[in-house]
C-alpha cells in the first residue's frame, strides 16, 4: 500500500500522519509531498524517516491513496492527476466539496455514498463536520427545519502562522506589561507589522468576526460552507441554515453555539439520547455539576462533545446546544483517514 500525503509538513498533514499511525492504517510506503522549498526534508512515520518529494515524483510512484491538505488551488491542479493514475484522493480543501460529481463524506453519516467510481472524495469543513455529526440522528428522527449556528474557532484552523502570531502577541504584551499591573491590556496593536501575521488584526485578547474572505451577500466563505455542506451531507436541501463564524484566541479546538428547530416535537431526553447514539459523539451535559464541553479538554481527541442542551422557549420545537471538537482531528485529519479506512473496508483500495 503506497500512500501519498500532499501537504505533509503542514499542521493538518502532521496530524494525518499521527492518525494514520494511531489507527494502524496499512501503509507500506509513505510518499510525503510538500512545496518545492520542503523537498528533501524528512518526516517521521512508522518508526522511520521518509523524504519529502515533488508532486510529479509522487504521481509517478502510482500510489493507491493520496491524502490532500495543501489548499484549494493545489487540489484543483493535482487531485485529477493523481486520480488519472488510479489513485483515490481524499481532499481536505474546499475546492471539490460542492462539485455535484464529487462525494462529501462524514463516514458515520453518509459513508454509503462511496462507490468504485469515486476517485476524488471531499473532506468537509471542520466546523461543518462537528455540527452535522451531532445533528444527523436528530434530523433522521425528527426532521430539521432550521439551524442557526455561531462558531468560536481556534487559531489552529489557520495553521502554524496563526499560532505563531498569537504566541508572539502574548510574548510582546507580557514583556511590556507594567510590573505588577495584572489588569494592563495585553495587546500588540502598537507592534502591528513587526512580525508575520495570519490575520488583519491582533488575535490575542481579541475576537475576529471574519473567517475566510467576504462574499457579495455579506457572509464569509466559511459561513456559506456551513450552509451548503450541511445540506449536502444530510441530503436535504430544504434545511434552512444560517451561520456566523468567528475566530477566537484559543488553541484547543472549535466551539459552536447551535440553535435548532425540528419538524416534530421532542423531549430533551430524546435529544440527548439521539446525540449519544451517534458514534463519535459524547454528551457532557450536567450543568448542576459544571459539566459541559470545553475546547481545552477536546484537544487531541477525536470525539465531538455536546452539552448545554436546553429547550428554546421562543419557538414550539426548538432547542439549543453547545458543541466542541478538535478541528485538526475529527474536523480534518481523523475524518480523512476514516474515509480511507471505509474505502479499504469496501474493497476500493
Amino acid at each position: 500500500m503506497k500512500v501519498a500525503l500532499v501537504g505533509a509538513t503542514g499542521l493538518v498533514g502532521t496530524r494525518m500522519l499521527q492518525v494514520l499511525e494511531e489507527r494502524h492504517f496499512p501503509v507500506d510506503e509513505l510518499i510525503p509531498v510538500a512545496s518545492e522549498k520542503s523537498i528533501g526534508r524528512k518526516v517521521s512515520f512508522g518508526g522511520r524517516e521518509w523524504t519529502v518529494v515533488s508532486a510529479d515524483d509522487a504521481i509517478a510512484a502510482k500510489p493507491q491513496l493520496a491524502l490532500f491538505s495543501a489548499g484549494g488551488e493545489t487540489s484543483h491542479q493535482l487531485a485529477p492527476r493523481f486520480a488519472e493514475v488510479g489513485c483515490r484522493v481524499v481532499d481536505n480543501s474546499s475546492f471539490w466539496r460542492m462539485d455535484p460529481t464529487k462525494k462529501l463524506v462524514v463516514p458515520e453519516i453518509n459513508g454509503d455514498v462511496l462507490t468504485a467510481d469515486d476517485f476524488i472524495i471531499a473532506n468537509p469543513n471542520c466546523s461543518t463536520i462537528q455540527m452535522v455529526l451531532a445533528l444527523a440522528p436528530v434530523h433522521k428522527a425528527l426532521g430539521i427545519k432550521r439551524i442557526v449556528v455561531s462558531t468560536y474557532q481556534s487559531v489552529t484552523g489557520t495553521g502554524y502562522k496563526a499560532i505563531s502570531q498569537m504566541n508572539t502577541e502574548r510574548a510582546i504584551a507580557e514583556k511590556e506589561r507594567p510590573e505588577g499591573d495584572l489588569l494592563a491590556p495585553a495587546t500588540a496593536l502598537g507592534h502591528w507589522g513587526e512580525y508575520p501575521a495570519a490575520y488583519p488584526y491582533p488575535i490575542d485578547q481579541n475576537i475576529l468576526p471574519h473567517i475566510d474572505s467576504f462574499l457579495e451577500n455579506g457572509y464569509t466563505k466559511e459561513e456559506m460552507k456551513m450552509v451548503n455542506e450541511t445540506r449536502k451531507i444530510l441530503r436535504d436541501e430544504s434545511i434552512a441554515v444560517t451561520a456566523t463564524t468567528v475566530r477566537v484566541p484559543v488553541q484547543g479546538g472549535h466551539s459552536e453555539s447551535i440553535n435548532v428547530e425540528t419538524c416534530k416535537p421532542f423531549t430533551l431526553e430524546q435529544i440527548r439520547s439521539l446525540m449519544a447514539s451517534m458514534p463519535g459523539v459524547v454528551v457532557q451535559d450536567d450543568p448542576a455539576q459544571n459539566v459541559y464541553p470545553m475546547p481545552i479538554y477536546a484537544w487531541g481527541k477525536d470525539e465531538v462533545f455536546v452539552g448545554r442542551i436546553r429547550r428554546d422557549f421562543s419557538i414550539e420545537t426548538g432547542f439549543n446546544f453547545w458543541c466542541v471538537s478538535d478541528n485538526l482531528r475529527k474536523g480534518a485529519a481523523t475524518n480523512a483517514v476514516q474515509i480511507a479506512q471505509l474505502m479499504l473496508e469496501k474493497g476500493l483500495l
